[in-house]
């Protein structure tokens, strides 16, 4: 099992806020001291998504609010042994990122990655893919935002999946017309004009998973 864990946070001190996710250090050969996605085996008595959240757990002490089955690995030459993996992407809020305390693990931007053990970077560039057209017809931004959030906040995220900017009224007139957000009576306040409050509607599914689908 491996999974590949988004979030968006300024990758070095001070700097923009930019799609990244966590790497492991390998411990072990094969590819011993590269970077890798955290991962592990899979016990014959879990489920695969039970497997992805313990060894995500395990390995980055992370728990996404936000996680889905993205792909099959198996090309026979991507390990010195044949190897299948199962690998699960999964979206991390600001409150969820747990930093302290977890040896081996480090934050990197999505684009520009070190080479990665294994056929990593292929995985990761197929995800970040997968996120930017899925963001484009779910609602799968809101799993990287805190339980309240601005309008502007909500559409820098987009702006910084879609790596573009939106126009302001358009964007604000599409999702107020979407159904998936509640407004609140609070305000966030600070240098500029305090801006409303929102939420997400939780009677909405981030992404529609189909008819196999488990809550996690």
């Amino acid at each position: 099992m491996s999974t590949v864990i988004f979030a968006l946070r300024p990758v070095e001190a001070d700097g923009p806020l930019t799609v990244a996710l966590p790497l492991v250090r390998r411990t072990r050969d094969p590819h011993e001291g590269q970077w890798a996605l955290p991962g592990g085996w899979l016990d014959i008595r879990e489920s695969l998504g039970s497997a992805a959240s313990r060894t995500l757990a395990e390995t980055t002490g992370l728990a996404p609010s936000y996680l889905e089955q993205l792909y099959a690995f198996g090309a026979v030459d991507r390990s010195p042994t044949r190897v299948v993996s199962i690998v699960y992407w999964a979206l991390i809020r600001p409150d969820e990122i747990v930093e302290d305390g977890i040896e081996n693990v480090g934050w990197f931007g999505a684009e520009g990655l070190p080479p990665l053990a294994f056929d990593h970077n292929e995985i990761v560039d197929y995800a970040l893919w997968r996120l930017r057209n899925k963001v484009g017809y779910s609602r799968i931004a809101h799993g990287l935002l805190g339980d309240e959030f601005t309008l502007a906040e909500l559409r820098e995220v987009y702006q910084t999946i879609l790596d573009r900017k939106l126009d302001p009224a358009n964007f604000r007139r599409q999702v107020e017309n979407s159904g998936t957000l509640i407004p609140t009576d609070r305000y966030r306040t600070g240098s500029h004009r305090p801006a409303r409050l929102y939420r997400y509607n939780q009677d909405v599914e981030l992404a529609d998973r189909g008819p196999l689908s488990t809550p996690h």
